[in-house]
């Protein structure tokens, strides 16, 4: 039966659980246990999908199409699992599930409460499909003592008692702040936070404190004795120049070794770290470096694009270089020339997004790399603004845009309405709901033999994650290909473009869909491998 590792978080967000749930999930896996990992978000919306970037980040999306927190996409980066719908749930999802239970009489006229129904499915998701598991990490998002997490507290904490004795531990990830003033780390942040998870019935075995210096001997001992752990089971998590070396880190530090003592799993596997030395090396002893330049319309958070830039970060260790990122809001070169900001960057990439606001400064993102032969990556709308850029400039239609932007005489994207998932056809309405209706997860594309992109990839045939609600029509495809814009990746059907290419450019290509979502530090995309190599060359130019 698997084993349950719950990890909670204290005194403020944004410590690190996602990443220490993965790092923890490496560990166990580099000891020969497979693992699986979930994420449980207490908000009330069925999935992120509809979240502004601002309020959320990243929207990850899994395999099998559903919309997911960000947090999943540091599991499958560190583990190379891929995650399902099935390792995401939130408040707003269980809730619509009990509701339609309710309605249809399921509950044969009993008082639907958060305990026990709430509670029971929150149960039943976190046991589910974990047969032949070794174990099973479960993170619980925001901190101890918020409103809208209680009932899953709670249900950890009744699966603590009925698991079988020794199935189930508790890390907390807590803060222990360093105050200038006084010089000195201060253990009162994480002592209240381990007192607000007891009141609500949780003993933490494990305690893993995020830090910016060495713990002292005394602080360990002293948490571990107002907080009722062994000292060794006071975790150091220091921080680190790079998210690939948290799991060298969380090794040294013993959580690995320390989580297996917990479950009386001695002596334990010795680990093998060679997968994550040969990572720690790339990372560590870059041999050049490139700039790139993300235009984008979320540059304000950075986790808008969290999975984009780990890809890029992949690309450099794939070309042994370190990628610098240059931040750009598109809405900028609406008023202000591209060159002062693209003239000396190495490598153009134009990412994801929705809505009309910087959509123009997109536009001429990629004309600039188009006329100035630098190399360009246009993801899902970064594509899309590239086709519209072409079909203005190379095609003479100067009108072409989306209708994604209101009524256009010349609609280069268009909403789609119905395609092809396998053999099934889905449809969509125009004025349906926002929630869950786009075209979802692993699509495959036919890429034409001999094009750039197939030999990228080594294959003509590929399956990619998508996210959009719009696509490229087929319009103007002859056209373009007069011109050099060549439609080289088409859906099975024949019927959606799946990328472009330039064949008169050094390295100009867009893809419907996202390949970051993909990309892993031990096995980098080969579209973003590419990229980077091509603004390895570039930067020999400049």
């Amino acid at each position: 039966m698997a084993r349950f590792i719950f990890i909670t978080g204290g005194v403020v967000s944004s410590l690190g659980k996602g990443l220490a749930a993965a790092a923890l999930g490496a560990l166990l896996q580099a000891r020969g246990y497979s693992v699986r990992l979930r994420k449980l978000d207490p908000y009330l919306n069925v999935d992120p999908g509809t979240m502004s970037p601002y309020q959320h980040g990243e929207v990850f999306v899994t395999e099998d199409g559903a919309e997911t927190d960000l947090d999943l996409g540091h599991y499958e980066r560190f583990t190379g699992r891929p995650a399902t719908r099935e390792d995401n749930i939130t408040t707003g999802r269980i809730y619509q599930e009990i509701i339609t239970k309710e309605r249809r009489g399921d509950y044969l006229g009993a008082t639907v409460q958060v305990i026990p129904h709430v509670t029971n499915e929150i149960k039943a998701f976190v046991l589910g499909g974990t047969e032949g598991i070794d174990f099973v990490l479960v993170e619980i998002g925001g901190t101890v003592g918020d409103i809208e997490g209680l009932p899953f507290f709670e249900a950890i904490r009744q699966l603590g008692n009925e698991l079988p004795r020794g199935h189930a531990i508790y890390v907390h990830l807590t803060l222990l702040p360093f105050i200038p003033s006084a010089g000195e780390l201060k253990t009162k942040p994480t002592q209240h936070s381990v007192k607000e998870l007891r009141s609500i019935g949780i003993q933490p075995h494990i305690l893993l404190c995020r830090t910016d210096r060495e713990i002292p001997r005394e602080e360990r001992r002293k948490i571990g004795l107002f907080c009722n752990v062994r000292e060794s089971a006071v975790i150091e998590a220091r921080d680190v120049g790079s998210i690939y070396e948290v799991p060298h880190a969380y090794h040294a530090a013993g959580l690995d070794q320390e989580v297996l003592a917990a479950f009386g799993i001695e002596p334990a596997p010795k680990p093998d770290m060679s997968r994550w030395n040969s990572v720690m090396e790339r990372v560590s002893n870059p041999e050049g470096e490139v700039t790139i330049a993300i235009v984008g319309k979320y540059t304000g958070l950075k986790d808008a694009y969290k999975s984009l830039t780990e890809a890029l970060c992949h690309g450099g260790m794939a070309n042994r270089v370190n990628v610098k990122l240059d931040w750009i809001e598109s809405e900028i070169f609406e008023s202000s020339d591209p060159i002062p900001y693209l003239e000396n960057v190495h490598g153009i990439l134009v990412p994801g997004g929705f809505g009309q606001r910087g959509a123009e400064g997109k536009i001429l993102a990629a004309r600039f790399a188009r006329e100035h032969n630098i190399p360009y990556f246009g993801i899902c709308f970064g594509m899309q603004m590239a086709v519209i850029e072409a079909v203005r400039s190379l095609a003479g239609v100067p009108g072409a845009n989306s209708s994604e932007f209101g009524p256009v005489k010349e609609p280069v994207v268009g909403l789609m309405t119905e395609w092809m998932r396998g053999n099934e056809l889905e449809t969509r309405a125009a004025e349906g709901d926002l929630g869950g209706t786009m075209r979802l997860g692993a699509y495959r594309a036919e890429l034409l033999p001999g094009s750039k992109i197939a030999a990228i990839y080594g294959a003509t045939c590929i399956s990619e994650r998508h996210r959009h609600r719009y696509e490229v029509n087929t319009a103007y495809r002859e056209q373009l290909a007069e011109r050099g814009l060549v439609f080289a990746g088409m859906s099975p059907d024949g019927l959606l473009p799946e990328t472009i290419e330039l064949s008169n450019h050094p390295w100009f290509i867009g893809v419907q869909f996202h390949p970051e979502l993909k990309s892993r530090p031990f096995e980098p995309h080969p579209l973003f491998a590419s990229f980077i190599a091509a603004a390895v060359e570039q930067s020999r130019l400049v």
